[in-house]
C-alpha cells in the first residue's frame, strides 16, 4: 500500500511539473516565435533539459555521489527557483495581457521600401478591397498579439532572473548578524547581557561547502559570544563527502564553548557519524542531554526525525532531573516541539528548520506546518526563538527570508 501511495504521489508531482513546463513553453517559446525558428528549437530543448536536471538535483544525494551531484545541482536547483518566479510572473502577466491588447497599436512595416511611391494601381474586381482590408486587419491583430506576448514573456524573464540573482547573492555572500534580546525571569542579575550565538540550517552539500562554513565561523567569532549553539541541519551528505567542508567548525570560539543538536537532515545523512565528527571538532553534541553552565542549564534534544531510528527526542532524559529554580535554555531543531518544552518548564527554546520559508511565498506554507516561522514568540511561560538559518536547502536562493546568525542576548529581570 505504501509503495502505491508513493508511486501515486510521484506521478502527481511529475504531472504538475509537466503541466507547469508546458505552460512555460507555450508562453516563453511558442507564443513569441515562428515555427522552425532557431529560437523555438533552442527554447524547446531547454524546457526539456532543465526540468530533467531539476529532478536529478532533487534526488541527487540519494542516488549519486557528491562529485557527480555537483554537476547538475547548480543548473537544476537554480532552474527550480527561476521556474517558480517565471510561473508567478507569467500568471500575473495573464491579468495584464487583455489590457495591453487594448492599447493603441500602430503596425510598422518592416520593408525599407515602404515609404517609396507605389506604382499605379491596377483595377481590381469589386470584391478585392474588402478582402485586402480584411487581410491587413488580420495581420495587425497578429502583430499586436505577438508584440504583447513578447512584452509579457520578456518582463517575466527579467523579473525571475532578477529576483533569483539577488536571492542567490544573499546566500553566497553569507548570513548577516541579527540581534535579539530575550528577558528570562529566572536568570540571575550577574548573567544580564549573556550572549548566545544561534546558527542553524547551514546545509553543507553539493553547492555550499568549506568557504560557506568559514564565512559562518568568522562571522560568529567576530562578535565574541559567550556561547555558540548549532541547532541542526548542518549537512546534506555523509562524513566522508562533507567532513572537510565542516572542518572550519573546529575554529569556533566562545567562553562557554559550542554545542550541537541534530536536525532532520542529519538522519538522512547518517546522524551517528556526524555526532562523532562534530565532537572531534570540539563542538559538544547534546543528545537528549544537558549541561549546567554558570547561570543556566543548557539542554538539547534529538530531532523528531530520529524517532524512526529509535533516536528521537527524550525530554524527560534531558530535563526532568534538573533544578527547576535555574533558568533553562533548550536546543531543539524543529519549532513544533515547543509544546513539549512548555510541559517541561523550559524558559527558552532555540530552533531553526523553517528557513523562514526561504522562497516567498513559501513562508505561507511554512506557517501551516510550524507554530512560529521566524523570530521570537511566547507560549505560556516558554519563549521560542526561531532563526531563519545560515544556508539554504535545494536552490541556493532566498527570497523574502534572508539568512541569519542570531545573537540572543539574555536579560535578567533583576537587573
Amino acid at each position: 500500500m505504501t509503495i502505491v501511495v508513493v508511486a501515486a504521489g510521484a506521478l502527481g508531482v511529475l504531472g504538475l511539473l509537466g503541466v507547469a513546463h508546458w505552460y512555460l513553453w507555450r508562453r516563453l517559446v511558442r507564443d513569441v516565435s515562428s515555427p522552425g525558428s532557431r529560437y523555438r528549437r533552442t527554447g524547446t530543448a531547454l524546457l526539456v533539459l532543465l526540468p530533467v536536471l531539476m529532478l536529478l538535483a532533487a534526488i541527487g544525494g540519494r542516488a549519486f555521489p557528491l562529485a557527480v551531484e555537483r554537476w547538475f545541482a547548480w543548473p537544476g536547483y537554480l532552474w527550480m527557483a527561476v521556474s517558480i518566479y517565471l510561473l508567478l510572473a507569467l500568471l500575473a502577466g495573464e491579468a495584464l495581457r487583455p489590457l495591453l491588447l487594448r492599447l493603441p497599436f500602430r503596425r510598422r512595416s518592416s520593408s525599407p521600401l515602404a515609404t517609396e511611391p507605389e506604382p499605379a494601381a491596377v483595377p481590381a474586381p469589386a470584391a478585392a478591397p474588402a478582402a485586402v482590408e480584411k487581410d491587413i486587419g488580420s495581420g495587425g491583430e497578429s502583430s499586436r498579439r505577438l508584440f504583447v506576448s513578447r512584452v509579457v514573456a520578456g518582463g517575466a524573464a527579467a523579473v525571475a532572473v532578477g529576483v533569483v540573482g539577488n536571492g542567490a547573492y544573499g546566500v553566497l555572500r553569507g548570513p548577516r548578524l541579527k540581534h535579539v534580546t530575550v528577558p528570562l525571569a529566572k536568570l540571575p542579575r550577574a548573567a544580564h547581557g549573556y550572549r548566545i550565538a544561534v546558527v542553524s540550517d547551514i546545509h553543507l552539500g553539493p553547492i555550499l561547502g568549506k568557504a560557506h562554513t568559514r564565512r559562518i565561523v568568522d562571522t560568529i567569532n567576530a562578535v565574541q559570544p559567550d556561547l555558540i549553539t548549532v541547532v541542526g541541519d548542518l549537512v546534506d551528505g555523509t562524513v566522508p563527502e562533507l567532513g572537510p567542508a565542516a572542518r572550519p567548525l573546529a575554529d569556533l570560539r566562545a567562553k562557554d564553548g559550542a554545542y550541537f543538536v541534530t536536525g532532520n537532515h542529519e538522519y538522512f545523512s547518517g546522524a551517528a557519524p556526524w555526532v562523532e565528527f562534530v565532537r572531534e571538532l570540539g563542538v559538544h553534541p547534546l543528545e537528549n542531554d544537558r549541561v549546567e553552565l554558570a547561570w543556566f542549564d543548557l539542554a538539547g534534544v534529538n530531532d523528531i526525525a530520529g524517532t524512526a531510528q529509535g533516536q528521537g527526542p527524550d525530554y524527560a532524559k534531558a530535563l526532568d532531573a534538573r533544578d527547576r529554580s535555574r533558568a533553562s535554555v533548550l536546543m531543539a531543531h524543529q519549532p513544533v516541539t515547543i509544546h513539549d518544552s512548555v510541559r517541561h518548564g523550559v524558559d527558552l527554546q532555540l530552533s531553526g528548520h523553517t528557513h523562514g520559508g526561504q522562497l516567498w511565498p513559501g513562508n505561507y506554507l511554512a506557517e501551516l506546518a510550524n507554530p512560529t516561522v521566524a523570530g521570537l514568540e511566547r507560549y505560556g511561560d516558554t519563549q521560542l526563538y526561531v532563526t531563519r538559518g545560515a544556508g539554504a536547502w535545494g536552490p541556493p536562493v532566498r527570497v523574502g527570508a534572508p539568512s541569519d546568525i542570531t545573537v540572543v542576548t539574555l536579560a535578567s529581570l533583576q537587573a
